[in-house]
């Protein structure tokens, strides 16, 4: 009788270090496209069963706990304090990963600030959940981008914040476009999700996602119960709520048809988005009572403070920009409030940081002003940027000053700041690092992602590879020498042939070391993934130990 192996029984390993990356992330990947496929052919029993399939792999299980282990909440631990920091632990709790006797641990409750200087309280569950819920998420992931809405761009695969400003730039940029948008904003969606609408229309495991929502959390020593919403905080949360808000896209359409003459274009990132019209009675009238019912059932309802209807010529803000019309011409720019945040952040930064050293401080402000240069980009942003420019100039001329009181101006000019080339007044340390300019960013104008591409499907696959290299160049443009590595590995690790972002991180691999002689030339470089860079060192270490044994 033949056995039918779920899993690849070279992935089943006591070592971390010696899963075959490469064949998990494959593995997993052809389930997940069969999965897509059939929820496309609406076969939702066999989605189910693939499912099941899935999160009983040792494939997916390791990628879940990689996936947990090597975010940016890796060394927060949640309610029972404990963290998976070593490899033996990482492989026992990808082991421990099962269905069958699973509970989930309430969750640690903290509070972060908002902008408007009230609080959000994010839940932190333990690193179990977590990676539970990331090997459930993937199962669930190509349910939800086959089932999404075209203009739903907020964590999503491959989907930005650029690409929802382009979306409003080519509903908004013709004189023919509609002059009203509904800026709509839902009251604490993540808190006031109606749970028994999730367990009833999400495509998952019920008695799983049960468990999660029902969890409580710990604050101050006491246990809270959850009996609304889907915790802040979670692997799986932003899934969950934007397939929540999936379908008011269709509902929209179905009333209002593009040969009704009524213009409503629907754009929404996460819980934010805005809806067009034709007219100011269309919106408040017809389209606002549609989405207050569809919210409804949800158990959503519309901020009444920060949902209000404006004429495209008075202009209004989505996303830290500012979309607006001047004498008919649609101007996208970076908002007054986006660019206050940036510079009261840099004014903290250079007062927090007197005493030390400028190439200290260089290395501190230039990953701030080069990310926020490069969200901006593909937007009217030079005058913007002239603004930042001019403001870090005398925030830094300020710190300057105040390290040598009795000094002259141009003393402090000649020590702090540089002539290179045309350009005086260059913050340079003596070490040759240089602070970067926000004007020297290039404005480019960004490639909209196209609504109906779905990651899971294999027809999208050239389309995918060639814009995801156009975009991810932005990131590692100013470092020429990973530039060309990461161009001649087409993007991918070469250990795991998975792609290398900005999220994912890299680390620079010297194939021949260099205290062997090891050269910098590209032919003695790679780039990886940081975990796929410890494992080739680990295997490296013990070729060596066994061929001095």
């Amino acid at each position: 009788m033949s056995v039918k192996i779920t899993c690849a029984p070279g992935n089943h390993t006591d070592k971390w270090h010696n899963i075959d990356w490469k064949r998990a992330h494959r593995k997993v990947k052809k389930l997940q496209v069969r999965i897509a496929k059939a929820t496309k052919e609406g076969k939702f029993n066999k989605v189910k069963s693939l499912q099941w399939i899935l999160t009983h792999s040792y494939s997916a299980k390791v990628i879940a706990v990689k996936r947990v282990t090597e975010n940016r909440g890796k060394s927060t631990p949640g309610v029972d304090g404990i963290t998976w920091s070593t490899p033996e632990m990482k492989i026992t709790a990808a082991k421990k990963l099962k269905r069958r006797g699973y509970r989930s641990l309430p969750l640690r409750r903290i509070y972060i600030p908002k902008k408007n200087g009230k609080k959000r309280a994010l839940h932190i569950p333990t690193m179990k959940d977590r990676a539970q819920q990331a090997l459930y998420l993937q199962a669930l992931e190509p349910v939800s981008e086959t089932l999404a809405d075209n203009n739903s761009y907020g964590f999503r695969k491959e989907r930005s914040t650029a690409d929802a400003i382009e979306q409003c730039f080519k509903n908004l940029c013709r004189k023919s476009s509609p002059e009203w948008v509904l800026e709509a904003d839902i009251v604490g969606c993540f808190d006031n999700i109606n749970q028994e609408w999730l367990l009833k229309n999400i495509p998952t495991d019920k008695e799983i996602l049960k468990k999660w929502l029902k969890a409580g959390y710990i604050e101050n020593g006491k246990l809270f119960s959850t009996e609304e919403g889907t915790p802040q905080g979670g692997n799986i949360s932003p899934t969950l709520a934007n397939m929540t808000l999936d379908g008011l896209e269709k509902e929209l359409k179905e009333k209002f048809p593009c040969r009704s003459g009524k213009k409503v274009n629907l754009v929404r990132y996460a819980d934010d988005f805005i809806v067009t019209g034709k007219s100011e009675n269309i919106l408040k009238e017809e389209v606002k009572p549609l989405i207050v019912n569809f919210l409804k059932e949800r158990g959503l309802e519309l901020s009444s403070e920060k949902t209000r209807i404006t004429h495209i010529e008075n202009g209004f803000d989505f996303l830290g920009q500012n979309v607006r019309k001047y004498k008919g011409k649609l101007i996208i720019k970076p908002s007054k409030e986006n660019l206050k945040a940036i510079m009261k952040k840099i004014r903290k930064i250079i007062a927090g940081h007197k005493t030390v050293k400028q190439s200290c401080l260089i290395q501190i402000l230039n990953p701030l002003i080069r990310g926020w240069s490069n969200y901006h980009s593909g937007v009217v942003a030079k005058n913007a940027y002239s603004k930042l420019d001019h403001f870090i100039w005398e925030k830094l001329w300020q710190w300057s000053c105040r390290r040598h009181p009795k000094k002259g101006k141009r003393w402090i000019k000649r020590k702090y700041f540089k002539q290179i080339g045309s350009r005086d007044w260059v913050f340079e340390a003596k070490t040759g690092e240089t602070l970067i300019k926000a004007s020297d960013t290039k404005i480019i104008r960004h490639i909209k992602i196209k609504g109906d591409y779905n990651p899971f499907d294999p027809k999208w696959e050239e389309y995918s590879e060639k814009r995801f290299c156009k975009l991810q160049m932005k990131h590692i443009k100013h470092r020429k020498r990973l530039l060309n590595v990461w161009k001649a590995q087409n993007g991918k690790c070469p250990c795991c042939e998975e792609r290398i972002t900005a999220e994912s991180g890299w680390n620079l691999h010297h194939i021949v070391k260099r205290i062997s002689g090891g050269t910098e030339n590209l032919s003695n470089l790679k780039l990886l993934h940081p975990n796929c860079h410890r494992q080739l060192h680990y295997r490296c270490n013990i070729a060596g130990s066994q061929m001095r044994v």
